[in-house]
């Protein structure tokens, strides 16, 4: 018996034809397409997540937008006589533009907040660089019960190993044996330290990306190009821990330990 295909059943709906199969085209295209967030739903959305840990926010930006526009007045009524409204008229973008840019500071400031002083932090922040810098995404350094983690980033600077912990002394040790690793493979090149924290000689994580810019260029371009070569054999962290096995949870085997 033949089986019955959309081309010989008689009860199949007929293909689209003409206008017809053009519009289902058109339709499906639109359906696979993402739509892209508007500008005004992105700072809605952005002006949310500020609200939530400052709920003042609002009298901020009311108050920078009104002293933007009293300012314009004045300069027009004392300064540039008889064109008040046209001042106030030209203040109003720019007191929207000022209000936009001290919103997206709260932002950034709000998510550094929220962040800050958990596992990976450091690698989240060292993620909004653009370029001119190559990021471990992973830690190339850590500790599986303590949670100190250390991060390497490379560029111009030289190899910028970043450490974060509860404890500054055991973050200090993961960064002298990671130093120790990059010195065998790439020996001369500049190697810097830093430690994430709000103690003494350690660096704030919002101001972690601004210190990494600030360094001083000691690398050219081919020079670059060929230590991140040699990094990427060494290769990364291995722990030795098996798959499915929660470092976090493990426990020795007595018997083990005492020879049986």
């Amino acid at each position: 018996m033949a089986s019955r295909t959309p081309d010989n059943d008689p009860w199949a709906e007929p293909a689209p034809t003409g206008r017809a199969a053009k519009k289902a085209a058109k339709s499906a295209a639109k359906a696979g397409k993402t739509k892209k967030t508007r500008w005004y739903k992105q700072i809605a959305q952005v002006y949310q997540m500020v609200a939530k840990q400052q709920p003042l926010i609002w009298l901020w930006l009311l108050l920078m937008a009104l002293g933007l526009e009293a300012v314009a007045i004045l300069f027009g009524a004392f300064v540039w006589r008889g064109h008040i409204g046209y001042m106030a008229f030209l203040a109003a973008p720019v007191a929207v533009l000022a209000c936009t840019m001290f919103l997206a500071r709260r932002a950034e400031a709000t998510a550094y907040a929220r962040i800050e002083g958990q596992p990976g932090a450091a690698a989240s922040a060292l993620g909004t660089i653009r370029r001119g810098w190559t990021i471990e995404q992973e830690p190339v350094a850590a500790d599986p019960r303590s949670m100190d983690m250390v991060f390497r980033a490379v560029g111009r600077a030289g190899v910028v190993l970043i450490g974060e912990g509860k404890s500054p002394g055991r973050v200090r040790g993961l960064l002298k044996k990671e130093r120790q690793r990059v010195a065998r493979v790439a020996p001369g090149v500049t190697i810097h330290e830093l430690i994430v924290g709000r103690g003494e000689g350690e660096v704030a994580l919002p101001k972690l990306v601004r210190k990494l810019k600030r360094l001083r260029p000691s690398l050219n371009r081919s020079e670059l190009a060929e230590v991140n070569r040699r990094l990427q054999s060494i290769g990364g962290m291995r722990l030795p821990v098996p798959k499915g096995v929660d470092p976090l949870k493990a426990r020795p085997d007595r018997k083990a330990l005492r020879g049986r």
